[in-house]
């Protein structure tokens, strides 16, 4: 059956077709007749110039979206060339348009072909102003042309996001911006600022000269300001993470940026503080920089806030992340009980109570080797290896909890498993070991 549908199919496949003389036709009539100063005064002339050049823009990829299934680009026929990218996407190459497909969908695409110039929104947008200008009644035309076109541009910023290609996304997500300054259109959303600010630190720290990171990381200080400005809703301090890169990348222009690199995360961290990029980008800023501060600042910002909101579990893990980078651990398993507290039978809260556990018994042990020539004999040496073993010991329970509440996780079942094998010698620890290499094993595929 399926082979019959294919035979049914099969001849009415054609190579991928863009009217390309029809549409380049209309818009050299479109050109002529604005140069007409008769015909330029007709409202319906500059309407059609608006949908020409509109049409034109989009024809190469007006048969495409994201995540349509590869079949609908049957209708262009056998592709000319096809390929592999480093993420594993095929890439068909058409005549006009080379598309990345991936689990049978379209992933993304890049124009390798045009019909207009780069001005060509340009040429849009003061048509349909001037159609608009001569007859208000052409605005029923021209706004659904434009709608379209503002698509396009955004589904163009998508795409080079997914590629990547940053700056073509960011060139795209401008252009949205300026479909948005049309009289027929309300302001951008906010979102829109905060994307071209965050692609904008995403190129200035690629950046290969100071003078580029600089002026990109500028344009990502403008436009995340801009996202903030105009009510832009940040769940997760993404925001401000991206803030500190832009002022800290600009500290060669002004060495003030390096305080507001600090303010931004000192914002960030009240506000979000189970965001542990910024957490990381304050902790890094702290060693790195002379006359920035303490670290012990952010445990009195984070316990400040506490003694308001003593019931915030987020609050009690940004407490615990800030005390594990100052390797803290007795303050790291405190912050984290307290969550197990308010948040019981939590994976994530019993997971970290035994990783800190485990990583106070790997400091105990470091410093124990490093002075174990000074113990003057073998059993003051046995006595203290006892109190490391019991810290040790410590983080089995809250493990063990842990891969109760998600028993398939392999990176639990794996630091059960070498946690017990340390602890071997210890009561009742051979038979866990035993159970824990058994369920790592199954869980990898092992036997």
């Amino acid at each position: 059956m399926l082979m019959a549908l294919v035979a049914l199919v099969a001849p009415t496949v054609t190579a991928q077709k863009v009217d390309e003389k029809g549409l380049l036709q209309k818009m050299q009539k479109s050109d002529a007749e604005i140069a007409d100063a008769k015909k330029a005064q007709k409202a319906t002339v500059w309407t059609n110039r608006t949908k020409v050049y509109a049409d034109a823009l989009m024809a190469p990829t007006k048969d495409i979206d994201l995540n349509l299934d590869q079949l609908i680009l049957f209708q262009w026929g056998e592709p000319e060339d096809k390929q592999m990218d480093a993420n594993g996407r095929q890439i068909l190459i058409y005549p006009w348009v080379n598309v990345y497909v991936a689990n049978g969908r379209i992933a993304a695409w890049v124009e390798t072909k045009s019909l207009v110039k780069e001005d060509a929104l340009t040429t849009i947008l003061e048509a349909s102003k001037k159609a608009i200008e001569l007859d208000p009644k052409q605005t029923d035309k021209i706004r659904p042309i434009l709608a379209q076109v503002l698509d396009f541009y955004i589904r163009l910023g998508e795409v080079g996001g997914l590629i990547p290609d940053y700056a073509a996304a960011r060139d795209a997500f401008f252009r949205v911006l300026d479909i948005h300054n049309h009289p027929l259109f309300d302001k951008p959303d906010p979102k829109y600022y905060y994307i071209i600010g965050q692609i904008s630190t995403y190129l200035g720290s690629s950046a290969s000269s100071e003078d580029a990171k600089i002026a990109y990381f500028a344009d990502g200080e403008k436009y995340l300001n801009l996202a903030r400005e105009s009510g832009y809703k940040d769940e997760t301090g993404q925001l401000n993470y991206y803030l500190f890169h832009c002022y800290y990348g600009q500290k060669s222009k002004d060495a003030g940026y390096v305080m507001k690199a600090k303010e931004i995360l000192l914002e960030g961290v009240e506000k979000y503080p189970k965001n542990e990029r910024i957490l990381e980008g304050l902790m890094s800023l702290y060693t790195m920089e002379e006359g920035v501060g303490n670290p012990e600042e952010l445990v009195a910002l984070i316990d400040r806030a506490l003694a308001e909101n003593p019931t915030n579990p987020d609050l009690w893990f940004g407490r615990g992340q800030v005390f594990y980078k100052l390797k803290n651990f007795d303050e790291c398993i405190v912050s984290f009980k307290k969550i197990d507290e308010l948040r019981p039978n939590d994976y994530d809260t019993n997971y970290y109570i035994g990783i800190f556990y485990a990583s106070k018994g790997d400091k105990l042990n470091r410093e124990l080797n490093a002075r174990s020539e000074s113990i003057d004999s073998q059993e003051e040496y046995m006595a203290e290896q006892k109190k490391v073993l019991a810290v040790y010991m410590g983080a089995v329970p809250y493990l063990e909890k842990a891969h109760e509440l998600q028993p398939s996780n392999v990176d639990c079942a794996q630091i059960l498993k070498e946690l017990c094998f340390r602890l071997r010698n210890e009561e009742g620890m051979m038979p866990k070991y035993e159970k824990y290499n058994a369920i790592y094993k199954k869980l990898k595929g092992l036997e």
